[in-house]
Order: structure tokens, then C-alpha cells, then sequence
């Protein structure tokens, strides 16, 4: 029997210990997606203890923000909310999160929890109601007293090189001005250009969105919907000029409804006088939007990233009671095949396709996605329709081996550009050891059957592309 959490963590077999341990944990981290905040990284904040550290919850201004995922085991154990978002205790939330962890066999949130307490504090225990006091202890005495335990100190012994942060077309991006000038900060930190509220029409919020795009272009109003383009050009401009190598979209689903401008300028209109749109208005205009950008994302090669079929803040009940964003998303399912394929081609068809990642929530898309990426690739770069890593709800062992599975059968897996956080936790760089653990012992027990030459040369060039170098490549890092 194998001990918990030892050296050969998630590697059956030998050449899997020995693709991991002299080739992947060695290399620096490339975070490409996530959704850290700039302003912390700056700042360089600390923690009050591991529960600050872990669950976040209730802030000061009254929203809540900090980690779903423990959120959601934590209810689904039955704990109160008080106790899950609420941090009147911090040390009682804590008491009843071990206790969560203790039945979660299987879960990732297992062993991530268990690597964080490895890699940043040292503790190799596993974790119980028996020792969580003495764990409790040492985690908040060193977050108190040693200096590298802080935002940036995670950064830096997590061994990152790049973080994509997501930001709106709205941000000053006043902090990655101050991070790319303070010489103490040697990760690069750089703006990824997300401008959903401008795209989601559909939503009660979207006039008054519009109204602050105005404003951070210098207008008092934006009248046509070719001043929008011309407003979220302008931002895209200024994300550039700060280094900005990607965009991201979190759509429900890809939508593809050509219209004319002159036909899409009339729903505009009309969504700014708060009237009722239909489906084909709202994908007319988001198609009429998408497509402007993914041009201009080509023209200057910044990376188009497609994230859909998430059904967001489905509880209603707690929507009003917690706000949004509070750890009640769930899976969707969405049959748009054809209309993500219609909106590469017709990009493609004008020779104006960008170097695109598509994510979807909905692992049964693996097949599907690996398939359109295959259609639209080009001598641009290799890999240059990607299908993004498993994410969100599928980043568990299981998922990620069914995503890579796929993509070897119908792609080619050695191009794939690999893990990313996609977190607002400074600890979650665990998650790309976890990564590359069972990368490794995919491709290592592909080998050990015979169904790979054992070829040390190749398997080095895939394992070190997956794991930094083929990301490095495709976002010109």
C-alpha cells in the first residue's frame, strides 16, 4: 500500500515518476487564467490565519467573495452559513471544514488542501479533528511571523513566471502599472481583457455598464453600437499597451446570429431604453460584437479564450440572501456545435480567425470541441485552436484525464498549452503540480503498455511542452 500524499503522489508507474520528477516539477508556472486581484498582488497582503487564507467570505464593503469550492462541500456537510461565508470564527468555520474534509474521498479539495499544507507550511500529516489545533497554530504563527508568507511570497516559491489576470475594459489598470514598476515583483503580472458586461445585453445592469464605458473614453454617452465597438477598441488598445496577450469570454453559450449593423444598431437602441429583446435580437448583437473583437484580437495577436455552458447563481433564494458569485453555478448544457463552428469560419473565412482556447463546462463537449479544433488549425502556430483545460467543476483527477484522453484521441495532446488556476487563491499553484502529476502518469502508463515507444528525447519535449513550454510559445512569453 502506498503512503498518502509521498513522493510517487498520483505516479503508478516508473516512468511516470521519472517524466515527473526530472522534467515537469522543475519548470516554472505559467497562470494564464485566473482571477486574482492585482490590487493584492501589489500590496502584497497577508493573512490573518488559515482561515482568511482558505475561505475568504463576507468583506467589509458587505460582499463576499473567497473560495466556492470549499463553500460548497462545507454546505453540503451541513454547515450553517454563518459558518461557510461568515467570519465571525474564523477557528470554528476551520473546526467544521475539517470535518467536511474528512469526508471527502475522492474530491480534489482533498489533496489540494493537503499539498497547500505541504508546500507552504510543511505539514505532512493528514488532516483531523486529532491534530487540527496544532495545525491551526503553526499555519497562523507562520503567517504571522514569517515575511514570505504573503501574497507574493506564494508567487514566488510556487515558482511562477506569468499571471493572466482578468480585468474590464472599465480598469484604469492602475495596479499592474504599479506591479510592472516595482522591481521587487519579478513574476510578470499582465491584464487579460474580459468585457462581458458589454456583450450581455441581455442583463438589467447592461445601460448603466454602457455609461461607464463611455465615461473611461472620455464621452459622455455612446450613442450607436459603433461607438461600442469603437469604446471596447479604444480599451483593447490600452490593455496592449500594458502588455495584455489574451482575452477572455464567459458566455452561456455561443451564440452566431449574423445581422447588419444598421438592424443591430436598432437593438441597441432599444436595450438602452430598457426594452424587451428577443433571442435572435440579443444573438445578433452579441454575434455582431464578438466577431468586431475576435478581428482586432487577430490583428494584434492577443489570444480570444471561449468560456461556456455555466448556469450561473441558479439558487434564487440564496442569490438574494448571499449575492451573486457565491458558489451556486452549475453545469449547463447547450447544443452549440454548429453555431461555435459558424463564428471560426466566418472569422477564418476573411483570414481574421485569432488564436483561440475553447473551454466548456460540460465534459460531454470534450469530443466535440476536440473536433471543431480540428477543422479551423493553421500554419500560424501549432495548436493553434485550442481546447482549453479541464475546467472549473472538471478539473478532478477523473476530468482531466478524460479531457486529455479525448484530445489524444482526436488532436494532438503534445501541442496542448496545459493547466491554468482559473482561482482567486494564492495557494491554488498546487493545482498545476496536480496537473502535471497526472499528466505524467497518463502519458507514463501509455509507455509502460507499449502504446508509446519509450523514447526519453520525445516524451521530455511533450511533457515539458504541456507543462510550460507550449503555453510560453503560444502567448508569445
Amino acid at each position: 500500500m502506498k503512503s498518502f500524499l509521498d513522493d510517487k503522489f498520483m505516479l503508478n508507474n516508473e516512468t511516470a515518476v521519472h517524466l515527473y520528477n526530472d522534467y515537469a516539477s522543475k519548470l516554472p508556472i505559467i497562470d494564464y487564467h485566473c482571477h486574482l486581484s492585482p490590487k493584492e498582488i501589489y500590496e502584497d497582503v497577508r493573512f490573518k490565519n488559515l482561515g482568511d487564507l482558505w475561505f475568504g467570505g463576507r468583506q467589509t464593503d458587505g460582499t463576499i467573495a473567497g473560495d466556492h469550492y470549499k463553500w460548497r462541500l462545507m454546505r453540503a456537510n451541513g454547515m450553517p452559513e454563518e459558518l461557510v461565508t461568515g467570519r465571525d470564527d474564523e477557528y470554528a468555520r476551520f473546526l467544521g471544514f475539517v470535518d467536511t474534509l474528512s469526508m471527502a474521498i475522492g474530491n480534489p479539495m482533498y489533496h489540494w488542501c493537503h499539498l497547500e499544507l505541504k508546500r507552504y507550511f510543511g505539514i505532512d500529516e493528514p488532516l483531523n479533528k486529532d491534530n487540527a489545533k496544532a495545525v491551526w497554530d503553526k499555519c497562523s504563527d507562520m503567517l504571522k511571523n514569517d515575511p514570505d508568507m504573503s501574497a507574493g511570497g506564494f508567487i514566488r516559491r510556487s515558482n511562477v513566471e506569468y499571471i493572466g489576470t482578468t480585468d474590464d475594459p472599465v480598469d484604469d489598470l492602475k495596479y499592474h502599472e504599479l506591479i510592472e514598476a516595482d522591481e521587487s515583483i519579478t513574476c510578470r503580472v499582465r491584464p487579460s481583457f474580459r468585457p462581458d458586461k458589454a456583450i450581455n445585453i441581455q442583463r438589467p445592469e447592461f445601460a448603466d455598464y454602457i455609461a461607464k464605458l463611455a465615461a473611461s473614453v472620455g464621452k459622455s454617452s455612446l450613442d450607436s453600437v459603433g461607438e461600442v465597438i469603437d469604446a471596447l477598441l479604444e480599451r483593447l488598445h490600452h490593455f496592449i499597451a500594458h502588455g495584455c496577450v489574451a482575452s477572455d469570454h464567459g458566455l452561456d453559450y455561443v451564440p452566431f446570429n449574423e445581422m447588419p449593423e444598421e438592424a443591430v444598431d436598432a437593438v441597441y437602441k432599444k436595450a438602452l431604453k430598457g426594452g424587451d429583446l428577443t433571442v435572435e435580437e440579443i444573438e445578433g448583437y452579441q454575434t455582431f460584437i464578438l466577431l468586431a473583437l475576435a478581428k482586432a484580437y487577430h490583428k494584434h495577436g492577443i489570444v480570444m479564450e471561449l468560456h461556456y455552458s455555466c448556469m450561473r447563481n441558479m439558487n434564487e433564494r440564496k442569490l438574494k440572501e448571499l449575492g451573486p458569485d457565491t458558489g451556486y453555478d452549475l453545469m449547463g448544457q447547450n447544443d452549440c456545435a454548429r453555431s461555435l463552428s459558424a463564428l471560426l469560419s466566418k472569422l477564418d473565412s476573411t483570414d481574421e480567425l485569432p488564436k483561440t482556447i475553447i473551454f466548456s463546462l460540460d465534459p460531454a463537449d470534450n469530443e466535440l470541441i476536440d473536433t471543431i479544433a480540428g477543422g479551423y488549425q493553421s500554419p500560424e502556430i501549432p495548436g493553434k485552436i485550442q481546447h482549453g483545460a479541464a475546467w472549473w467543476f472538471n478539473d478532478t483527477k477523473s476530468g482531466m484525464e478524460a479531457h486529455m484522453r479525448s484530445l489524444a484521441d482526436l488532436g494532438l495532446l503534445g501541442n496542448f498549452i496545459g493547466m491554468l488556476t482559473d482561482s482567486r487563491s494564492f495557494l491554488s499553484y498546487t493545482r498545476h503540480e496536480y496537473f502535471r502529476r497526472i499528466l505524467c502518469n497518463l502519458i507514463g502508463q501509455w509507455v509502460e503498455n507499449g502504446e508509446y515507444p519509450n523514447a526519453d528525447e520525445a516524451l521530455r519535449k511533450i511533457v515539458e511542452g504541456i507543462a510550460y513550454k507550449n503555453a510560453k510559445r503560444y502567448f508569445g512569453l
